[in-house]
């Protein structure tokens, strides 16, 4: 067997960037808070923008200067450095850098695209936690299941330690899927801090141009967690628009705590950005918050195209933008929505969500009757006792979805 690695010689290469970037920013994060303090402004107010001046601007300048020397220096060498031992380094990644790179994806994974970052994640299929390369699947079946992860997660961890009451269910929701219901499983590998609608609009081109290669293809399922159900709702959307030929053979999709309508905490974190916002003292440590990827405020609200924050302040407090985006009709639908609570006592007693996603998100609902997914009543179920993150591997969960796609 290979020995799995923990570090690939492009993460020296990634970090030694954003090491780099993180030294420029939190200069000039300080210098402006110095700035500030000097002006003396009022407690409440607008920012006081600008630099420093005289010697204590020298000082500024200076670290910045010597940051991008030595940041280009050691990008240069780094770069050069890298073709030299990749040759020595294992192929394989481990689970434990696998999972650092998909938090730090989702965290900061636009701006890692953006600029080119050796450290941001391709989008791609994988089948048993492999890269998946043309033809390799050209033994499917007629049959083909992608799971798709949510935010800053990866596929491997769809897969979990069971207990051996678990058992009947498989190592892991695929692996059941696979042997219970005749599906060829495959995951979406993805940078998950991108736009929901970029991802989306990949995924939809990489399925057109996967699919091509399988023929005998006639079925396909979608099976999205969290933010994967955005994803795959926003790659029905780009499909429809380019005409792809895989969308009529797309038979049904899985909604797993999918954040519909999006979710209260980052709605939480919007409003934490105004309110440092509100204070020139305070203003600077704002744009710590506005760190967060456009992956994550795509969130507040559920957003899955561009026509719904393109040409906007994604960090601005402007409301739900959204237009209305039905499900594809020819598809069937289902939504799993978890509750850490137990089932209401009464008729609407509140039910609490999963933790992260609210049970009206999850399952579609919204107070706009417009904006409510045609989900049936059959095919939506709630989950008590069970969190966003046990929703990947519950055997109650996939009870029910075994029972719904087996039908």
């Amino acid at each position: 067997m290979s020995k799995r690695s923990h570090l690939h010689p492009s993460d020296l290469h990634g970090l030694g960037r954003l090491s780099i970037e993180a030294v420029t920013q939190v200069t000039r994060l300080v210098e402006s808070l110095h700035h500030t303090i000097t002006q003396a402004p009022v407690p409440l107010g607008a920012e006081r923008t600008g630099t420093t001046r005289g010697i204590t601007g020298l000082v500024y300048r200076s670290i910045r200067g010597v940051t991008a020397l030595v940041g280009g220096t050691l990008d240069m060498a780094l770069a050069r450095l890298q073709p030299l031992l990749a040759g020595r380094t294992p192929a394989l990644s481990s689970p434990e850098r696998e999972a650092a790179l998909a938090a730090l994806n989702g965290v900061l994974g636009d701006h890692l695209a953006a600029t080119a970052n050796p450290l941001a994640i391709p989008m791609g299929l994988r089948c048993d936690g492999v890269p998946l390369q043309a033809g390799t699947v050209a033994d499917a079946t007629s049959k083909i299941a992608v799971l798709v992860h949510g935010l800053c997660m990866n596929d491997r961890q769809w897969a979990r330690s069971r207990s051996a009451s678990d058992a009947p269910y498989g190592a892991d929701a695929a692996a059941a899927l696979a042997r219970d219901l005749g599906y060829r499983v495959l995951h979406l590998h993805y940078n998950s801090g991108r736009h929901i609608s970029h991802n989306g609009r990949e995924f939809a081109d990489l399925l057109q141009a996967s699919l091509a290669q399988w023929p005998q293809v006639d079925a396909l399922l979608l099976i999205g967690h969290s933010m994967g159900g955005l994803v795959s709702r926003s790659a029905c959307h780009y499909a429809a628009l380019a005409g792809h030929g895989w969308l009529p053979k797309l038979r049904a999709m899985v909604f797993l705590g999918t954040p519909h309508h999006g979710a209260a905490l980052e709605r939480g974190g919007n409003g934490l950005d105004l309110l440092l916002g509100a204070s020139p003292y305070t203003a600077p440590f704002a744009r710590l918050g506005k760190i967060r990827s456009a992956g994550i405020t795509d969130l507040r609200y559920g957003t899955v195209r561009d026509e719904d924050w393109c040409g906007q302040d994604r960090f601005a407090r402007t409301g739900d933008q959204r237009q209305p985006l039905a499900l594809p009709a020819h598809v069937q639908c289902y939504a799993i929505a978890a509750s850490t609570g137990k089932p209401p006592g009464a008729p609407g007693e509140r039910v609490p969500g999963d933790g992260l996603v609210s049970v009206d998100s999850a399952l579609g609902r919204h107070p706009d009757p417009r904006m409510t997914l045609a989900i049936p009543e059959d095919g939506q179920w709630i989950g008590y006792g069970i969190n966003h993150l046990q929703l990947l591997h519950h055997p109650a969960v996939y009870a029910r979805l075994r029972e719904w796609l087996a039908a």
